[in-house]
């Protein structure tokens, strides 16, 4: 590479000092005409136009394999990027479209179980009302019995505070002073006696 890139900058350094060379030259000799037009201007003329190509074709032979492989190889790696998001996207849908499929089955499968927790918790509920209802039956004839007790207990009460009240009235009816007095002496008599 290095001798080719030699060869070609030294042609490019001849052709250049040919035409600093040649160039005053040709002016002399014909002042009038214009050196671009006469047949030794068209071929300088030529002979540029292959430099610069040959030039253009030199750095388009190196640089393009490089490029273009660098250019395949990204090109590669995103066909083998999309080949895989495509082969995942596929296999997603796939799975969406058995997911879809078996819907009605979860469904199904999701209604039914609901309906028997429903069930079970109506019957737990049943069950536990019962037992309230039991409980609170229960605690109120626990209080009727109390209430009925202490009834029976107060009425027995007022029973005898009447009968109390009734026979003092009655014996205060019939006992007279003189009775009081006999009474009272008898119990005063008796006091000595009674005492150990």
């Amino acid at each position: 590479m290095n001798r080719r890139r030699a060869f070609i900058l030294s042609a490019a350094a001849s052709v250049v000092a040919l035409i600093f060379l040649v160039g005053p030259i040709l002016a002399a000799e014909g002042a009038e005409q214009n050196p671009v037009e006469t047949p030794i201007g068209e071929v300088f003329q030529w002979l540029n136009f292959f430099i610069v190509f040959g030039g253009l074709a030199y750095l388009i032979a190196k640089k393009a394999p490089a490029f273009f492989s660098a250019r395949a190889a990204v090109v590669s790696a995103a066909i083998t990027e999309a080949a895989a998001a495509k082969a995942e996207a596929e296999r997603l849908l796939g799975e969406a479209e058995e997911s879809l499929a078996r819907l009605d089955l979860e469904v199904a499968k999701l209604r039914t179980a609901a309906e028997a927790e429903a069930a079970d918790e109506a019957e737990r509920l049943r069950r536990a009302t019962g037992e309230e209802i039991e409980r609170i039956g229960r605690a109120a004839r626990a209080e009727m019995e109390a209430a009925e007790r202490a009834a029976g207990m107060e009425l027995r009460a007022a029973g005898a505070r009447l009968a109390v009240e009734r026979a003092e009235a009655l014996l205060r009816k019939q006992i007279v002073a003189d009775t009081q007095a006999a009474l009272f002496r008898n119990f005063v008599e008796n006091l000595p006696g009674s005492a150990p």
